[in-house]
């Protein structure tokens, strides 16, 4: 699969928190957080789930990955979703080291699985 995604037992709200929380622990910061059900909705769009996407990085990992190929940047920074669907909260991902297969390098593999076994990891964390 492309991606991970989990299940929780808590709001949006709660798990975008618990998110940012576990991310620090990996070294990985929030640079954007976009509610991008409430930008529909201000464009007057009928969007009826919640949806946040937060823009993720962790800088020393990013500098590992564009020093091995430039190419990298095009799916920097990561991003993980919390969303609802049907009435449950959702937390999920592109899987790193799935997109990193478009870009022909052992090396950036190996960073990618890292890169997203520490991030699969940190959403683990949150119930």
């Amino acid at each position: 699969m492309f991606h991970y995604t989990k299940e929780v037992t808590m709001s949006v709200k709660e798990a975008v928190e618990a998110v940012e929380s576990s991310l620090k622990d990996e070294s990985f910061g929030v640079l954007w957080n976009l509610d991008l059900a409430r930008k529909l909705q201000d464009k007057g769009l009928d969007f009826n789930e919640e949806i946040v996407v937060l823009e993720v990085c962790n800088p020393h990992e990013a500098k590992k990955v564009l020093e091995e190929s430039m190419l990298v940047s095009y799916f920097l920074p990561c991003k993980v979703t919390v969303y609802t669907e049907e009435g449950t909260t959702k937390i999920g991902m592109a899987r790193p080291g799935k997109l990193i297969e478009m870009v022909d390098n052992d090396e950036l593999k190996k960073l990618a699985l890292d890169i997203e076994n520490r991030l699969i990891g940190c959403l683990d964390k949150v119930q």
